[in-house]
């Protein structure tokens, strides 16, 4: 017997915190109706995963947070960097990076950058924003059961304030419940990967004489290797709060509770190389570093995003900006095929297009851990210094997926970045001038499939307009160019169809999470025909 339903929503989010929060934050953005649960009554108090990339500032930049995230973060604006020492007091300093973005080279590719904004801080400003867009976000409300036929899941929820159940009708189930993911158990799909890395206890503390022995070395992270006690220490004020990551061996039988006050105050003092320092234990967290990727990522109208369909190494914070990519690519294929003007078949892409990358990044997530003598992680590093880390923040590409004409051969993430516009690929920035208004491309990526045509694209615009209407697709169409009748213009020295990869007379459709989804490099025989093909086939109509 089937049970009463209680409310009937379009989407169920299980998890809020940064992935859930996100996912919640672009189906609002697309007016996509949700309702998300998450079993703690609050967001999260602990500062960790606090490294933004610049891909992620990208996606929240277009969701129109990107300021409110900035001043959330502004107290650790001045942070960059990654120090190793065997104290903060002795002559032997190294740093393994000094700057994020040296030389401002990032500038020519993205109108973001990298942003320093720990989860205890951008967690409020990602709820109070999808709240604001309509979410409904419900804490303190945990995820019972649920079941799946063809038409959608019934999902049974409990408010854990005051045990009443309700029973919610869904046509999709977003799972960001975390690693430990109840949801992929009960699909039943397994992980792969190298498994569990290494475990620390992240010790939040007060001392305030610790400021003026770190001085002007505004570090993101400091890795201290004194082997009497090893760890990370991490900034939360700059001043008095701080984060101290001591290394933790539940594998060989011990305790979390052998992490006493005093054991942790006398950890940090020999850390640091203050025996005297006056430290001040406020609360302590474990945490598991592990390298594992999902079989799949879903079983029928239930996905995965996030640490449920991934785990990987802490280094670089490639962990929770690859959550936030996954939400953002899963939020416009979901309201795509609710609003219907893709086909089912376009979810499926999903997972064909984000599991390659989440391996590929967990693989190098490790390998910075090596590098960088993580403390815990008991492994030789391999090949010397890993290069091309931008490479893994803006530089991966869909060789499968909803594109039609990538490299399939070509690697999902390379070893440098480059931008040119291939299918499959990021697409590049650029600085426009519409109605002397100063934009990015990328600020075009949201709401529709968008083409791109320089001033001589007339009759793919025409056609492609054609096509778009006739399989009620919503498209936005844009000329590059310096005349009257173009719609935007480039900014003196850029060249549009270079950058994008084509000629004069090419066209290039973007989707909307800003991927290129295909490109002609040069003019069409049948512009009409060609456009509709290639929709068809990115949509899967």
């Amino acid at each position: 017997m089937n049970p009463k339903v209680d409310d009937r929503v379009p989407v169920l989010i299980v998890g809020g915190s940064l992935v859930g929060l996100s996912a919640s934050l672009f189906l609002g953005r697309l007016g996509v109706g949700h309702l998300l649960v998450e079993k703690h009554a609050d967001t999260s108090h602990h500062p960790r995963g606090r490294g933004n990339n610049v891909r992620t500032m990208e996606l929240f930049r277009v969701a129109g947070i990107e300021p409110a995230i900035r001043e959330a973060a502004s107290i650790l604006a001045p942070n960059h960097g990654i120090l190793q020492a065997p104290s903060l007091t002795g002559a032997e300093q190294e740093w393994l990076f000094r700057e994020i973005d040296p030389g401002g080279r990032l500038a020519r590719f993205s109108p973001s950058s990298w942003c320093l904004c720990s989860q205890n801080d951008l967690e409020p400003v990602l709820r109070r924003a999808a709240r604001e867009l309509g979410g409904d976000l419900r804490f303190s409300t945990e995820l019972v059961s649920f079941e799946q036929d063809a038409e959608g899941v019934t999902s049974v929820l409990r408010s854990r304030e005051s045990g009443e159940q309700r029973v919610v009708r869904s046509e999709f189930l977003i799972a960001a419940d975390g690693p430990r993911s109840p949801v992929r158990e009960r699909l039943g799909i397994g992980q792969s990967g190298k498994g569990e890395l290494f475990h620390n206890v992240s010790i939040t503390f007060r001392a305030k004489r610790l400021a003026e022995v770190v001085g002007d070395r505004h570090f993101i992270a400091c890795y201290l290797t004194n082997p009497e006690a090893d760890g990370a220490l991490l900034p939360v004020d700059n001043q008095e709060e701080w984060v101290f990551h001591a290394p933790w061996h539940p594998e060989h039988g011990e305790p979390l509770e052998a992490f006493t006050d005093e054991r942790c105050e006398r950890h940090i003092r020999t850390a640091v190389g203050l025996p005297e320092l006056d430290v001040e234990v406020t609360g302590r967290a474990p945490w598991h570093a592990a390298e594992r990727v999902a079989e799949r990522y879903g079983a029928g109208r239930v996905l995965l995003a996030g640490d449920s369909a991934h785990e990987m190494s802490p280094t670089g914070a490639f962990g929770s900006n690859t959550g936030i990519q996954d939400a953002h690519n899963l939020a416009w294929k979901i309201s795509a095929v609710l609003c219907g003007w893709a086909g089912p078949g376009l979810l499926e892409t999903y997972g064909q297009e984000r599991r390659p990358v989440a391996r590929v990044t967990g693989e190098r997530a490790s390998a910075r851990s090596a590098e960088h003598s993580h403390p815990g992680y008991a492994v030789v590093p391999g090949a010397g210094r890993q290069a091309g880390v931008l490479a893994v923040a803006l530089g991966y590409r869909y060789p499968v997926g909803a594109v039609v004409g990538a490299d399939r051969d070509g690697p999902v993430v390379p070893e440098q970045f480059e931008s040119a516009g291939e299918p499959g690929s990021r697409a590049p920035h650029q600085w426009l001038l519409r109605a002397g208004v100063r934009l990015s491309t990328l600020d075009l990526y949201e709401q529709a499939m968008v083409l791109l045509t320089g001033p001589e694209g007339g009759a793919w615009q025409a056609g492609a307009r054609r096509a778009a209407d006739r399989l009620a697709v919503p498209l936005d169409g844009f000329r590059i160019g310096d005349g009257a009748e173009d719609d935007l213009a480039p900014e003196p020295g850029a060249d549009f169809a270079a950058l994008h990869g084509i000629g004069p007379l090419g066209a290039v459709l973007v989707r909307p999470d800003g991927f290129v989804a295909w490109r002609s490099p040069g003019p069409p025989r049948d512009a009409e025909a060609e456009f509709a093909a290639a929709l068809r086939t990115v949509l899967s109509l």
